[in-house]
């Protein structure tokens, strides 16, 4: 399948200044990318870049087939866009709101009715569509201009932060869509700071720093290049004195504790049996063994503040 999101050359200067440099990414159909980049490293250029809101300086980029100089309007129609800004109208009702943008969308009446209850049932915005959306609080204005961005059920999602502001539960209710608004026929871009987040929700993450794109993987293939192979860890109910006379040859051990150690492998499935089955063989009481737990911020801390060139996982 041809991706739904294509960039080449991607590049966005504004006088001297160079907010987006040179990126080419894709993101093929069901597939979510999480853009991480520390403030001003372009992400937003990004995005409004793909929306057809701002012209690139250089190179090009396809959404949905379609290409965002040339074909503007036909973008447009193809995305469902949040931005940080969310120019809600305070003024207007939530469903007048909603049903406002259902006919720019070019949705009949009654489809844009029952696609604004269906969404502000699963944002929890039930009973509020009669409320103005100036007494709305920030977390209920996020989830609306989620709504609308789902409105028309747009072929390509543009989130930027789109849990920002919300309470844990609301967010969690967000990544939970997310999450099943994968498709074969859709493809979503999320830029967010909350690195958990990004890990829990993205198929592939995309880092940018100073408008270049300088890793991109998935979150385990971005582990392994930038913090080596996996830990195991091995937790035993005795102490550790002669356990390690019996770990079978050519284990990489990496560090060890009173009833623990942890060793280095880059075929899991071949040397964790063979390390059970010699600690079976002596009969040491195994407690556990599981991999230790390595996060998305400690890959994103090394390629934002390192000197690394770009690392393609």
């Amino acid at each position: 399948m041809k991706p739904l999101i294509e960039t080449r050359d991607l590049s966005k200067h504004f006088d001297q200044l160079q907010a987006v440099e040179g990126l080419t990414f894709a993101v093929q159909p069901g597939e979510v990318l999480a853009l991480l980049g520390p403030n001003g490293a372009g992400k937003t250029t990004t995005i409004r870049m793909l929306a057809s809101i701002l012209q690139p300086t250089r190179g090009e980029a396809r959404v949905a087939g379609y290409d965002v100089v040339r074909q503007p309007r036909e973008v447009r129609r193809s995305i469902g866009l949040l931005t940080e800004h969310h120019g809600l109208y305070t003024r207007m009702q939530a469903e007048e709101y909603l049903l406002f943008f259902g006919r720019a969308y070019g949705l009949t009446e009654a489809e844009t009715r029952r696609r604004a209850r269906m969404l502000m049932l699963r944002y929890g915005l039930q009973g509020e569509e009669r409320r103005r959306l100036g007494e709305f609080s920030r977390g209920m204005r996020q989830k609306l201009a989620l709504a609308r961005a789902l409105l028309h059920d747009p072929p390509v999602l543009l989130l930027d932060e789109p849990t920002s502001a919300m309470d844990p539960a609301s967010a969690k209710v967000v990544r939970e869509s997310i999450r099943s608004l994968r498709s074969a026929k859709r493809a979503i871009i999320v830029c967010t700071h909350n690195l958990t987040e990004a890990e829990a929700i993205a198929d592939r993450i995309a880092i940018i720093r100073r408008g270049r794109l300088v890793a991109e993987g998935s979150p385990n293939a971005l582990k392994r290049a930038m913090l080596g192979e996996p830990i195991m860890e091995l937790r035993l109910a005795c102490p550790l004195n002669g356990v390690l006379q019996h770990m079978p040859p050519g284990i990489e051990l990496v560090e060890t504790g009173n009833d623990w150690l942890r060793y280095r492998t880059d075929a899991p499935e071949e040397d964790n049996p063979r390390v059970l089955a010699a600690m079976a063989r002596a009969r040491l009481p195994v407690v556990t063994l599981s991999e230790v737990d390595r996060t998305l911020e400690e890959v994103y801390l090394q390629v934002v503040e390192g000197d690394e060139g770009a690392v393609d996982a």
